[in-house]
């Protein structure tokens, strides 16, 4: 399914918090990345990974591209000209796509792609004042904050990074500061889609997870609020935060005990990447 990412009116995502609470939990997340690609050996990176139909190699050659729009999305935003080239993508047959031609590179020369393409983006990051990350750029969910255009690239990196480490047996890195910004964004990301194509009903959702302790809210009205606070009258989400990380990443089913509601607010996710929930 396309995209229909907002780009009018007011950002379709917000996540109550510091202007620069992911700035250490994305830089660390990518290097430590790099140290994993770099030790891996050539029947490694032809591993298949847990994205249907790509290896480890496709996963990086993906995450070069995604970087590169990224870096020039934060430099269009600071710059006060944010950009409109997701109008209409694709993001389950474009990427695709994308990561054919560069199935041929030899895993060296796709690693050093994705470490420069790594730097660039985090050097269109670095020493950003607090007004700048508010700047306004594009995310697939549409014209958002640098800082929610940051929170969507930890999110999904982070996420690849398990796609390929979990596969080959590999511990995947555990820092509860880049959990905690990839646990609001996942639970946010798929309503925002949701929101873009269609309406959605509203509702306050709750979220109560353990290693690491957080709670928080989701208020979904004709756009998606994460605040830190919780009220009683909402729909709770309860688990570990890794697993619910996976399961509303839809890597991993939603625990049994998910509430109903919160299954419906998955079909925005599961719709943009044709998947099931």
């Amino acid at each position: 399914m396309k995209l229909s990412p907002r780009y009018e009116g007011p950002p379709i995502i917000t996540i109550q918090g510091q202007f620069d609470d992911c700035a250490e939990p994305v830089r660390r997340q990518r290097r430590r990345f790099e140290t994993m690609l770099t030790g891996l050996s050539s029947q490694q990176w032809s591993t298949p990974s847990r994205c249907d139909g790509w290896s480890v190699h496709d996963v990086v050659a993906h995450l070069v591209g995604v970087n590169s729009f990224w870096a020039m999305s934060v430099h269009a935003g600071i710059s006060a000209t944010p950009t409109r080239v997701l109008a209409n993508f694709d993001p389950a047959a474009t990427p695709p796509l994308m990561v054919e031609p560069m199935r041929s590179l030899p895993s060296d020369e796709l690693l050093a792609q994705f470490i420069s393409t790594n730097t660039q983006f985090l050097d269109a990051l670095a020493d950003l004042d607090e007004q700048q990350w508010s700047a306004t750029a594009e995310s697939p969910a549409g014209h958002v904050s640098v800082r929610m255009l940051t929170y969507h690239a930890l999110w999904d990196s982070w996420i690849h990074e398990r796609d390929v480490a979990l596969p080959l047996g590999i511990e995947a890195g555990v820092y509860d500061d880049e959990i905690a910004c990839c646990l609001r964004y996942a639970a946010a990301i798929s309503p925002g889609l949701a929101l873009s194509n269609s309406a959605i009903e509203p509702g306050k959702f709750s979220v109560h997870s353990k290693q690491p302790d957080m709670e928080f809210t989701l208020i979904v009205t004709d756009a998606v609020d994460i605040t830190n606070s919780v009220a009683h009258d909402t729909v709770a989400l309860e688990g570990d935060a890794v697993e619910l990380i996976e399961s509303l990443s839809i890597r991993t089913p939603l625990p049994m005990s998910a509430p109903k509601p919160w299954r419906e607010l998955l079909t925005g996710l599961a719709l943009a990447f044709d998947s099931s929930i």
